[in-house]
């Protein structure tokens, strides 16, 4: 188990504050890969270096994004944090669930920590690029958390569940990366819209459920590799179909 594999990735963050506050929490816990994605302050004005104390190299070795795809691209486990359920946010993790899901992957794969905006968290289609689903239950009162408080319980629960695991063997399975899973779910896009199975006017209502199923199933490089093979077959068959279709011939 290796909390340098571990990346915080906080989704256009808007307080200098809470992104220093984040960063010292982070070094609490033996992390230190920070990851902005379109960050709304400057991360290293004065405040935000006040903050971290003496976190401040976690706060300038953080790296920024334009996308959270490309942030997530080298991750073979994402979990998004969000405190509302409905439709396509189904199978909550609690942080120690989460916590004892991520650490066997450390041992060889990075994995990721992905929290939202202050004020509307994930949205559904940032959602879409994690595996699982994190919630911190809450009061009714005030369900919303800080969001430097949210990375420190997280991160809490996954150096409880480190120190209760240390004498057990790390998990052997490889988690296929983030990057390979999206070029997945394009393929499978691709090709069951062309088969009539998916509405092309709104493909993602079937394929979230796919998501949902497949980030359940927590696939290597070699299941997606088999599922990719999959659905090239498919997409040979339905060209051969096709093809035949348009040589019948025409009755005098």
């Amino acid at each position: 188990m290796n909390t340098e594999n571990i990346c915080i990735v906080l989704v256009e963050p808007q307080g200098p504050l809470n992104i220093g506050s984040t960063c010292r929490a982070m070094l609490n816990f033996g992390v230190s890969d920070l990851r902005l994605v379109n960050p709304k302050a400057d991360h290293l004005i004065h405040e935000a270096r006040q903050m971290a104390v003496k976190a401040t190299p976690v706060l300038e070795t953080a790296r920024i994004y334009s996308s959270l795809a490309d942030a997530l691209a080298d991750c073979s486990l994402s979990i998004g944090t969000t405190r509302r359920f409905g439709r396509y946010r189904e199978d909550m993790l609690l942080p120690e669930e989460a916590a004892r899901l991520l650490l066997p992957v450390t041992q060889a794969a990075k994995v990721a920590l992905v929290f939202g905006r202050e004020d509307k968290g994930l949205h559904t289609a940032e959602l879409d690029l994690c595996q699982r689903f994190l919630t911190i239950p809450t009061s009714d009162k005030l369900p919303s958390m800080n969001l430097a408080h949210s990375v420190a319980l997280c991160l809490y629960e996954v150096s409880k569940a480190k120190w209760q695991l240390s004498d057990k063997e790390p998990g052997e399975k490889k988690f296929a990366s983030n990057d390979n899973l999206e070029k997945m779910y394009l393929h499978m896009q691709t090709s069951l819209t062309q088969i009539g199975f998916l509405n092309p006017q709104n493909p993602d209502h079937i394929l979230r459920a796919f998501r949902r199923i497949l980030g359940r199933a927590a696939l290597n490089e070699r299941e997606v590799r088999i599922i990719r093979g999959l659905f090239s077959q498919i997409d040979l068959v339905s060209a051969q179909l096709a093809e035949t279709h348009d040589l019948e011939p025409v009755d005098e």
